[in-house]
């Protein structure tokens, strides 16, 4: 979003930072990160699977990532094609505006999947079987929706406070569901490689490909899979080239490989080779984010509070309303994002959010994106004077499955 003033409430309904010829618009930054991140990551990758075909990885992008790309990096979607192509890379499904619908509206959650599932068809050719929901939110009414969608695994963090004595290395059954499978985070291991990588001040620095495979091959005898999620944009973005991450990256596959009982498998395989180790309850919501690993990075204050409860009570009201326009104004900005960059933590995970922020602050986050609401709450009152005149209003007809 842009920093939309209270002067442009009811004068100008452009609230996104698209194209401003600033370091901080949405182009100029898909392009850098395209430079830093996805085509070279994406090239090693791909000649990881030419040099090692038992290679394998998965990939979860939003749909308003996938959209950004076919706008201001098309060669970004042609990069990720060869991937897809090559049979080794999994596409997992996920809410097409990387929203947090699946906290605050069941419906808008199943019909973002269903946009999502759609968008991965047409540009890839694929129907994907595994679920990853926004920043890894999960809990076990999540899991249940995702099975009643058709999902065979979902995905979570390994979080200690769920897991207990347990192991984030099997597979699991979620409470409550029949036939779908939970694969979780190794946390410890993934945040090796995604925060402590170029630390300095890490007693394992520096981590090699040699060093990093022998830490996963320790765990033979005692696990069934150790699962590596991150950030793509670990690779060049967060960990710039100079560190040699992209060295990294393209070393490991044959390290990992140099052990006979080592092999990589795309979260499907996984799901149909391995039987649940058991049952794991997670009555409450867990997510990938902060050192928490719960709902604080987008639901911890007032202020985002706010935000969330008003854009979804403009919501219920939109569905009714013929206007596209308006109802894709209204997904962008649910996105999970502009609630991050509300939040008012501080020590370590408060410099987190304010790196990614293009705000000044928590406040001023929250003050563009309420006058923002306001200028839509204007626009559903002039759209649904439109349609006063001879035709009633009707909601949005849901998305089904089988349409897809």
């Amino acid at each position: 979003m842009r920093k939309y003033r209270v002067f442009d409430v009811g004068q100008n309904s452009s609230y996104f930072n698209d194209e401003s010829g600033t370091s901080l618009d949405n182009k100029a930054i898909v392009e850098k990160v395209a430079r830093k991140c996805y085509l070279p990551a994406n090239q090693v990758l791909l000649q990881n699977i030419k040099n090692n075909p038992d290679f394998k990885a998965s990939f979860s992008i939003s749909g308003v990532a996938l959209e950004q790309f076919e706008k201001f990096a098309p060669e970004v979607i042609d990069s990720f094609k060869a991937l897809v192509d090559t049979g080794n890379i999994e596409l997992l499904s996920e809410t097409y505006y990387h929203s947090l619908a699946s906290i605050y509206s069941e419906e808008e959650f199943i019909n973002q999947v269903i946009l999502h599932r759609k968008k991965l068809r047409d540009l890839f050719g694929v129907t994907p079987s595994v679920f990853r929901n926004t920043e890894l939110i999960y809990s076990n009414e999540i899991a249940k929706m995702a099975e009643k969608m058709g999902y065979k695994g979902i995905l979570a963090e390994g979080a200690d406070h769920i897991l207990g004595w347990k192991s984030p290395a099997f597979v699991y059954k979620p409470v409550g569901t029949e036939n779908i499978k939970l694969l979780l985070k190794h946390y410890r291991l993934s945040d090796d490689i995604a925060f402590r990588f170029s630390s300095r001040d890490w007693a394992e620095f520096p981590l090699t490909a040699p060093k990093f495979a022998n830490w996963v091959a320790s765990h033979n005898g005692n696990a069934d899979t150790i699962n590596l999620f991150m950030d793509y944009e670990t690779f060049g973005e967060h960990q710039w080239e100079d560190t040699g991450i992209f060295d990294f990256l393209r070393y490991l596959p044959e390290e990992i490989l140099k052990n006979p009982d080592n092999n990589f498998m795309t979260p499907s395989e996984i799901i149909d080779r391995y039987d649940a180790r058991g049952e794991l309850d997670v009555p409450h919501y867990v997510s990938w984010a902060d050192t928490e690993r719960d709902l604080s990075a987008w639901i911890s204050n007032d202020l985002q509070r706010e935000a969330l409860d008003t854009v979804y009570a403009l919501g219920s009201e939109i569905v009714h309303i013929d206007d596209p326009v308006l109802l894709e104004d209204w997904r962008k900005l649910q996105t999970s994002d502009h609630f991050y960059y509300m939040c008012t933590k501080w020590w370590n995970d408060g410099d987190v959010h304010k790196y990614f922020s293009p705000y000044e602050s928590p406040y001023e986050a929250f003050i563009a994106y309420m006058n923002v609401m306001h200028d839509m709450r204007l626009r559903l009152e002039e759209a649904k004077k439109n349609q006063e005149h001879g035709v009633s209003l009707h909601r949005v007809k849901p998305l089904r499955f089988s349409e897809v």
